[in-house]
């Protein structure tokens, strides 16, 4: 029992360190700053993911992190512009193929790796943009916006570990995810709907129980998706942890999982409800 408990001391200590100098950035920072914070994590989770699908071929793993870096790029300096938004989309699934072509290796896991490049930068780098995008776009609510996709994940995250822990019995998806309950589940959409009265009821008055709420279960539910996805591709390529640059939490990729989910459902509310 004693890995467990050094694990979460380790997780503790680096939320303790890592929580406080995002928000200082995030409130007190000019909106360009927390995206040099966003851009440099979103290329290491790129790389994580490519190094995970594209094992040994460095070239292929390059090509997909530049790839996905011009994405983030592009984003957030013209994702307002629909013929920028329409190229991202439809432009970089495209070179998938291309890189795939030119980096042909073992023909047997050329389908994934062509999906893994086209899809990749789309799946990883344009959500963690949207942060900063949040942040920037969105006036006086920018910031707590942000806090609140960071809550639905990490409040849900933490919701699922101690529900999953104290409470787990029925498995949610073995194939998956081994250790996951149903249990952890219930307890991470609680954990996020605990975020959104926060929210509402303390730093984010601009958006009311009645959208929070709703929201939370919805984001909360997405956030543990993203969170299996990320399983599915591991164990598809037979590693435990994207990474170990995060200490007690692996890579950043393990750690952004949900994010990626909860944050394009915040950024989709703030833009159709115009808050």
């Amino acid at each position: 029992m004693e890995p467990p408990k050094s694990n979460l001391a380790v997780r503790l200590l680096t939320a303790a360190i890592a929580v406080p100098a995002i928000l200082t950035l995030l409130y007190l920072g000019p909106p360009w700053g927390f995206y040099l914070l966003v851009l440099p994590a979103t290329l290491i989770g790129c790389a994580e993911l490519f190094a995970m699908t594209h094992g040994g071929d460095r070239a292929a793993q390059g090509a997909g992190v530049a790839i996905s870096a011009v994405t983030s790029l592009a984003l957030y300096a013209g994702g307002a512009d629909p013929r920028v938004l329409m190229t991202v989309i439809v432009g970089v699934p495209a070179l998938g193929p291309l890189v795939t072509l030119v980096r042909l290796g073992d023909l047997s896991t050329a389908a994934m790796r062509a999906f893994a490049i086209g899809f990749g930068p789309l799946f990883v780098a344009a959500p963690l943009t949207l942060l900063a995008m949040l942040r920037r776009d969105f006036g006086e609510s920018g910031p707590g916006l942000v806090v609140l996709a960071l809550m639905f994940s990490w409040w849900g995250d933490t919701g699922g570990y101690f529900g999953g822990r104290f409470f787990g019995k029925r498995k949610l998806y073995e194939a998956v995810s081994p250790k996951k309950t149903v249990e952890g589940a219930i307890g991470g959409l609680a954990g996020s709907v605990a975020g959104a009265l926060t929210a509402s009821l303390w730093y984010l008055p601009s958006v009311p129980l009645s959208h929070s709420v709703p929201l939370a279960i919805v984001a909360g539910a997405l956030g543990q998706a993203g969170d299996l996805g990320e399983s599915l591709v591991k164990r598809s390529v037979g590693v435990k942890d994207s990474g170990a640059i995060v200490p007690g939490h692996g890579g950043v990729l393990d750690r952004v999982d949900a994010l990626l989910m909860t944050s394009v459902v915040v950024y989709l509310y703030a833009v159709w409800a115009r808050v």
